[in-house]
Order: structure tokens, then sequence, then C-alpha cells
């Protein structure tokens, strides 16, 4: 038989390969996350029909003659250029600008995906909204703080905390009047939060004492303490001012309240007097209204009715050394490969792994132009082959003439 018809079949089942893959891109042409791939050809054997020959005193050398014996698949791997980041306008839906993976959970074999659609499963646990695989990340510890030099974890979200904030700071503005005597007093009152969020009013005193001074003191409620001056300068704006601390009893089981008075912004000024509580920092109990992560580096924070933001962890990202040394399992993740080097886990936008960006999803990165033309050589690859075959036949069916 002729080598050319072989060589036509190894040709053959080649492009139906590259056709395979080209429709492959194509059918993923809108599938979140979805990486396209590509085929490289490589020629196969050779025959070796005259090894050539060196050149000697009187004669040049010869070139190797040699017929090659078909074509075979070099590799078919992903290409992981960044896809268009598309707007979703929900916050858990998650996509990643420059390198690196979003880890999910499978149990012995960890699974990576640049696919971010998460939710919330019934247990709390934050998974990717189309498998239910349990993204992993980092949960804050006793303290507060996440620590991502520890191995990463599913993520849990709290689904019935309240919380509050005991008033730290309250800031006082107004006017004490310069035409109050010596010994005249004005009372305000003001509300301050304690710990469990319960709201107390509490009166400060002030009193006149000089022509430049005022003291305060707290007087409402039972057990308040907390006492200090003020001294104005010439111009009736604020120049100093001793004790700053009013003390307040909790409700029962609450700590006693500890709120840092600012006196700064008040005047002493030949006008009505107008003394008031501008801000306080306390909140009353709130509800989770809503889980947030934050673009860039993926932290996770429960916001409450009350204004409040608790962060209770964030995403891990893992990069690799070489991406295209993964393999896929399909659901556009993908697994550790012999070739793809460990995964380097860690916080997003650091050490190299790229940003997270909240509300947006990372659409595929086929070309559909470059496909459409890859279609094409894979079509003309076909039948240019299958045309040796035709040629082939032809010749064999010439020498089986040759009989008659």
């Amino acid at each position: 038989m002729l080598r050319s018809m072989f060589t036509a079949i190894s040709s053959l089942n080649l492009h139906q390969s590259y056709l395979d893959v080209v429709a492959n891109n194509l059918a993923n042409a809108n599938t979140i996350g979805y990486k396209t791939s590509r085929v490289l050809f490589q020629d196969q054997f050779y025959q070796m029909l005259n090894p050539g020959s060196g050149p000697a005193a009187n004669l040049g050398g010869t070139n190797p003659t040699q017929v090659g014996l078909g074509v075979k698949t070099g590799y078919i791997s992903p290409i992981f250029t960044q896809g268009a980041l598309q707007a979703t306008g929900r916050n858990l839906d998650l996509a990643i600008q420059g390198d690196g993976f979003f880890v999910y959970d499978q149990g012995a074999q960890r699974r990576y995906s640049r696919e971010g659609s998460l939710t919330l499963d019934s247990a709390g646990i934050l998974v990717n909204a189309s498998t239910g695989l349990r993204v992993q990340g980092w949960m804050v510890n006793a303290s507060g703080v996440v620590d991502t030099n520890l191995p990463p974890n599913n993520i849990q979200i709290p689904q019935n905390r309240t919380i509050a904030r005991a008033t730290q700071n309250a800031i006082f503005g107004g006017n004490l009047s310069a035409d109050a005597q010596v010994g005249d007093t004005v009372d305000t009152t003001m509300g301050i939060y304690d710990s469990l969020g319960q709201l107390h009013t509490a009166t400060v005193t002030f009193t006149r004492t000089g022509d430049s001074t005022w003291s305060w003191s707290a007087t409402a409620p039972a057990g308040a303490a907390g006492n200090g001056t003020i001294t104005f300068d010439a111009n009736g704006h604020y120049a100093s001012s001793t004790g700053s601390v009013l003390t307040v009893p909790g409700s029962a089981g609450a700590n006693p309240i500890n709120a840092t008075l600012d006196l700064t912004s008040l005047t002493m000024l030949s006008a009505p007097t107008s003394t008031a509580v501008t801000s306080q920092d306390g909140l009353a109990a709130g509800d989770i209204t809503d889980v947030y992560i934050t673009p860039n580096d993926g932290a996770i924070f429960l916001v409450y009715s009350n204004g409040m933001r608790e962060q209770v962890g964030q995403i891990a990202v893992a990069r690799f050394t070489n991406p295209a040394g993964l393999i896929h399992t399909g659901h556009t993740m993908f697994q550790q490969g012999l070739n793809s080097g460990d995964p380097q886990i860690g916080a997003a936008n650091s050490a190299g792994r790229g940003a997270i960006a909240a509300g947006y999803l990372e659409g595929s990165n086929v070309d559909m132009a470059q496909e459409f033309t890859n279609m094409i050589l894979a079509q003309r690859g076909f039948q240019a082959s299958s045309r040796v075959i035709t040629t082939s036949d032809e010749i064999i069916q010439e020498l089986v003439n040759l009989k008659r």
C-alpha cells in the first residue's frame, strides 16, 4: 500500500480532533469562566531513504533523504487570557482580574475555577451556585483577625446574629452664654448606648465658675460620674479643659459606659446658651440585612440594620506556576495536574494573585472570529487529506489495471 494513504489517514483523524476542539470552544462561547483551547500539530515519524554523507577529499557531502509518515497531536491546551467582566449587580457574583482561581472543596481533591457565582446554602455555607461545591477561605479568629497563612476551609456565614456598639465618644457643640452669671447652671441631656444596645439618658450640668471658665459634671442618671472644667480665650473660643470621661452604669448584664466627651467645639460668646450633643458613636442592636464582599481583597462582611459592618471571613485565591498543566474536570473546573505545580493559596490581590471584582462574572474568552477561521482550516485540511486518499486509490487502481 502507498505511504501517502496512511499519512492522509493520520491527517484525517487529527483534523477531526481539531474540529472537535473548535466545536467545543464555540459551544462554550457564553459559558461563564470558560477558557478556550487550542490544538498544536506535530509531524510524526520519518522513514530514512538515504542517510546522506559527509564531505570527502574530492567529493562534497550529500543531505539525508527522508519521507514523512504523517501528523499527530502535539497537545491541546487551554488559553488563560482574561475574559470580559460582565456586571450582574449581585454582590455574591465574583470574578478575578488577573491570575488565579477560586478554590472549591471536593473531598480529597480540590477543584479550581474562574467561575465565582456564589450563594448560601441552608446551613449558611458559601457555595458555588451551579455545583454546590463549597468555596474555600478563612474565617476570622477569636481576635477578629483573618490569618491567611492557615489552610483555607469552608466559610460559614452567621444567620441570626445581632450586634450593638457602646458609646465611646460624644461631641458637644453650641454656646455657653458669656452673659451668664457665676453660679448659673445649664443642663444638657444626651442619649448614649451601653454594650447591649440599650439607650440611656444622661445629664451633664455646666456651671459658670469664673470670667472665662465653666465646669461640667454628670448629674443623671443615678450612679453617673464624671466632671471637669473648660477654659475659653478672650475671643470666646475653646482654650483648654480638664476631665473628659463620662461614666454611666449599664443595664443588667452590660458593661458600664465610659464615654469620652469632646468639648473643643464649645464657645463662650454673648449669645443664648445652646449646648447640645452633636454626635455620638453608639448604636442600638441591629440584625443582619446583607452579606457584602469587598472588591480587590474579597473580605466578607455582615451588614446590620443599625449601619454596622462586621468582617467574618475572606475568600481564598490560588495561582499556579503553569496553569496550562491543570486538568479539566467539567463544570469549568480544574484539578491539579502533574505539570501544573502546587497551588499557591493566599489572599486576593497579593503575591501575583489577581484582584476580586465583586458584582461581576468573567465571561468566556472564546474569540468567535478566530474559531470560525479555525473551522475553515480544519475543514480544508480534512478535504485535502481526503483528496490524497482518493488519489492514492486511483494510483493503486492503475497498478491493478496493469495486469489486464
